[in-house]
């Protein structure tokens, strides 16, 4: 299958081409504030969006049900809105902290080892309850998974994510290990696999690789929107490969998310397991297949694109896609935030979150950026001594 999708001119390095510590910065930060907008308006259909707030999102706004949050279905008892991070953000900290400790390149022994004390050892503020406890006791059922097969079923790391439901939930926070491995998408693809096998199969497992992919082809010095997409379409497989082509295609086509949001969705469909009803999945969502896939990886994809890269314009499409548009947000917010670094997020909306959010959302960002220059640092003298092996072996020079 060949890719339609316009590739753009390659831009030449200029003063203002951010920095690998910028372009963490904006992919992290970029990624909550996403999350934080689309939290309150997860699940909803477009059409109940506009209904709800007088039309189309354009920035923070507050619960669903207003001060009912605590008992209205099906959200409670999560207080989402008002500039509250979502498990998303929460479960990407959780990343790269264990990133923090570990020094080096992850995988799904890393998750068993590092990530699970994160979920069950240690309470922290978790904004949608607004209260200190375990992470644990936040996550969705796919992420306590993770908890359940590793630490109680001391299933073996590399295969635990067989059985779960086939979600988003790997790739909502694999953006770290796109970091980790800046400009190195094929790293990042084949690091983000291992460390999303202790939680997902099928093409769950698939998204969080082509997710890393991105991030990390978004941080190489000309990125461009078409770029990240090509690179993606590289690397996938399946149905992943089809749906990202099939929404990049259409979104091509446009420059307004306001127009797109019909087509995209139309052009996503038939490889969504979820069906029309997102509030009522249908008997064959999130079952293992190697013709669907996830919905929100390539609806953020495509947001890039009509966006032509702006942060704001990306993230405000996904946030009024609906559905899952808190995870899209995440995912397109990092994109953005990778390819124009940290100037490219509204100050006052991260302003917003981190306040609200009781976080601070550069902290990672420094920690990340350390870990990123040492994983460099290890990988040049594992190539060198490779380099070196190699030409004795080979007797050459």
């Amino acid at each position: 299958m060949t890719s339609t999708v316009p590739l753009a001119p390659p831009t030449s390095a200029s003063p203002t081409t951010p920095t690998l510590d910028d372009r963490i910065a904006g992919a992290l930060l970029g990624a909550a504030v996403g999350d934080a907008l689309g939290g309150p308006v997860e699940g909803r259909p477009p059409e109940q969006i506009v209904a709800r707030h007088g039309g189309r999102i354009t920035g923070v706004v507050g619960p669903w049900d207003g001060a009912d949050w605590r008992t209205a279905r099906p959200i409670a008892p999560y207080h989402k809105g008002d500039g509250h991070v979502t498990d998303d953000t929460l479960m990407t900290h959780a990343l790269v902290r264990v990133y923090g400790k570990v020094r080096g390149h992850l995988d799904a022994y890393a998750v068993a080892d590092h990530l699970v004390p994160e979920l069950i050892g240690e309470t922290r503020w978790i904004p949608e309850l607004e209260a200190e406890a375990l992470p644990l006791q936040r996550v969705f059922l796919a992420e306590k998974w993770i908890v359940a097969r590793l630490h109680y079923g001391h299933v073996d790391p590399r295969e635990a994510g067989c059985g779960n439901i086939v979600n988003c939930g790997a790739a909502m926070y694999m953006a770290p290990v796109g970091l980790v491995n800046a400009a190195q998408p094929h790293a990042a693809y084949a690091e983000a696999l291992d460390v999303a096998g202790a939680h997902q199969s099928s093409y769950g497992r698939e998204a969080a690789g082509v997710f890393a992919a991105a991030v990390a082809a978004a941080c190489a010095p000309r990125a461009t929107p078409a770029s990240v997409v090509e690179t993606c379409l590289s690397l996938a497989k399946d149905g992943t490969r089809a749906a990202i082509e099939a929404v990049c295609e259409t979104a091509a086509r446009h420059q307004d998310f306001e127009a797109a949001l019909a087509p995209l969705r139309e052009a996503v469909a038939p490889f969504d397991t979820v069906g029309p009803d997102y509030r009522a999945p249908s008997l064959g969502a999130r079952r293992p297949s190697r013709l669907h896939a996830i919905e929100e990886l390539p609806i953020a994809l495509g947001m890039l694109l009509v966006a032509g890269g702006d942060y704001r314009r990306a993230v405000l499409g996904s946030v009024n896609y609906g559905r899952d548009c808190d995870s899209i947000a995440t995912m397109s917010g990092a994109l953005a935030g990778a390819l124009h670094g940290e100037r490219a997020v509204p100050a006052d909306w991260a302003t917003t979150v981190a306040e609200a959010s009781r976080l601070d959302l550069r902290a990672p960002a420094r920690t990340l950026a350390e870990v990123a220059r040492e994983v460099f640092a290890q990988d040049t003298d594992r190539r060198r001594a490779h380099e070196a092996a190699f030409a004795t072996l080979a007797g050459t020079p």
